[in-house]
């Protein structure tokens, strides 16, 4: 059982991590993985932020969730939840837009929002626990 249990885990995390990342980088006004790969380390420090942020609330979630479907629709919620909060925080930066400034390569906004996603995580996994 807790074998099983293991592995169906790691699918089901990589499975939320790649639908995570496909969403996220959807908000993005430039391509994720090609900034990454070129070496844009805003765009990984916004990436990892997004993915480690994510796993925060799966894991949260699935010490409270007593099923695979409760633990995937929390896991969607955050994935939204995380979406959201992105959104507000480009939003509430009216002097510069976050999109354009991880492009260019602009770490402190990298870093600045990693702070407020993986806090808000923390605090949207406590919730949804």
């Amino acid at each position: 059982m807790d074998l099983i249990n293991i592995v169906i885990g790691m699918v089901f995390i990589i499975i939320i991590l790649f639908l995570g990342s496909f969403v996220f980088s959807k908000l993005t006004r430039f391509q994720d993985m090609e900034e990454i790969q070129k070496g844009n380390e805003a765009a990984g420090i916004y990436m990892g932020s997004k993915l480690l942020g994510l796993s925060i609330i799966v894991a949260m979630v699935s010490y409270s969730s007593h099923s695979w479907l409760a633990m995937a629709g929390w896991s969607l919620i955050g994935i939204l939840a995380l979406s959201l909060i992105y959104l507000v925080f480009d939003f509430l930066t009216p002097k510069f837009k976050v999109c354009d400034e991880i492009a260019r390569g602009n770490k402190a906004v990298a870093r600045l929002l990693s702070a407020v996603i993986i806090g808000s995580s923390i605090v949207l996994g406590t919730i949804l626990m």
